[in-house]
């Protein structure tokens, strides 16, 4: 995305902020949607529009009623200049309290489960897995969901009702699911392997380590 087509996405310019510029960076805190495109129309950016995107942050941000991780997180994820970086760091600079450890929505028949495992990131956005798996027969499938706001976490099964569950007990069935894949010589889905570090394993066909 060419800087004169960012408007809707992005600051039209360091110094020259709109009332529109203003309340979509406002939607960062609870917009899935809009974090993920700031994190896209930011990374296609070069280094000096970066750098303007993030002057107009320095110069909006203090007077939105929403904290400064709402407005630096999305584009810290895609970022890789460590100057960069570091300028988004120091921004971030109030406490953010605890973000807990991953949570789980699980539901189905004995044989045909469905669940969400949910990472915490920042705010109330997390990564998302999620799964439909036999304990018998394997993993049917997974789907990694990269950012998703906490109200959207139940709706990501549908039609499956899904209720919150203990995380240990998710993983424990997910792990069995696995382990059944594994016997067959299955390697488990890329999205699934992606949160290998919920399980101590590596999930991959032949490898069980701890």
């Amino acid at each position: 995305m060419s800087s004169d087509d960012r408007g809707s996405v992005g600051p039209r310019g360091a110094g020259q902020s709109s009332d529109a510029w203003r309340a979509w960076l406002s939607a960062l805190a609870t917009d899935a949607d809009a974090a993920m495109a700031a994190a896209m129309a930011y990374e296609s950016l070069d280094a000096g529009a970066r750098a303007g995107w993030l002057d107009a942050l320095d110069e909006d941000v203090p007077r939105l009623g929403v904290p400064a991780i709402a407005a630096y997180a999305p584009l810290l994820a895609v970022e890789r200049d460590d100057a960069l970086r570091a300028r988004m760091a120091a921004a971030i600079d109030s406490p953010v309290g605890s973000l807990g450890g991953p949570r789980a929505l699980a539901g189905g028949a004995p044989n045909a489960r469905v669940c969400v495992v949910a990472v915490p990131l920042y705010l109330s956005f997390f990564e998302v897995l999620v799964c439909r798996y036999s304990g018998d027969f394997g993993v049917a499938s997974a789907r990694r969901e990269a950012l998703r706001h906490e109200r959207e976490l139940a709706g990501l099964a549908s039609p499956d009702a899904l209720a919150p569950a203990p995380i240990a007990d998710v993983i424990d069935e997910l792990a069995h699911a696995v382990l059944a894949d594994l016997r067959e010589g299955r390697t488990a889905p890329a999205d699934l392997a992606a949160f290998s570090h919920l399980f101590g394993v590596r999930l991959e066909a032949g490898g069980c380590a701890a």
